[in-house]
């Protein structure tokens, strides 16, 4: 039980700070621009990330030569992410750009879950996962209205 709801807060952890570093992004890049905000955004996760590494005894950072080719296409990804966040939060809102986003993730996740896409496990879409789909679609469209 206690591991369930560690998992549960770590996810739930993750998706807040999202929310945050979105609200964040937008706010630098309304004042900076929005390469320069993903650039700070990115140095600063760079820093830390390297801070942890380092702490680590540099991990099994040199293990990186082994992964596929589209693996390292993971940090353009965040470039992108951020890009479409600091366009869409001073034109669409914070509350309705984060649905989007969500929808988008949870989406394309039930996709790469039903192919079992880049390695993970198969996990078909089924009835309750199309009923699920469905009420985000009406949720997302009462943030919508």
């Amino acid at each position: 039980m206690f591991s369930m709801a560690l998992k549960l807060l770590v996810a739930f952890s993750g998706g807040a700070a999202a929310a945050l570093q979105a609200t964040l992004a937008s706010f630098m890049g309304q004042r900076v621009g929005l390469m320069a905000s993903v650039f700070i955004v990115h140095i600063g996760g760079t820093v830390l990330a390297a801070a942890f590494l380092l702490g680590q005894g540099g991990g099994n950072i040199a293990q990186w030569r082994t992964l596929p080719w589209y693996a390292l296409g993971a940090g353009t990804l965040g470039v992108a992410i951020l890009s479409s966040i600091n366009y869409s939060i001073p034109r669409l809102g914070v509350s309705t750009t984060i649905t989007l986003l969500v929808v988008a993730q949870l989406t394309v996740g039930a996709l790469v879950d039903h192919f079992g896409l880049l390695g993970t496990q198969v996990r078909p879409f089924d009835g309750t996962r199309s009923f699920g789909m469905m009420t985000l679609v009406v949720g997302t469209w009462l943030m919508l209205r």
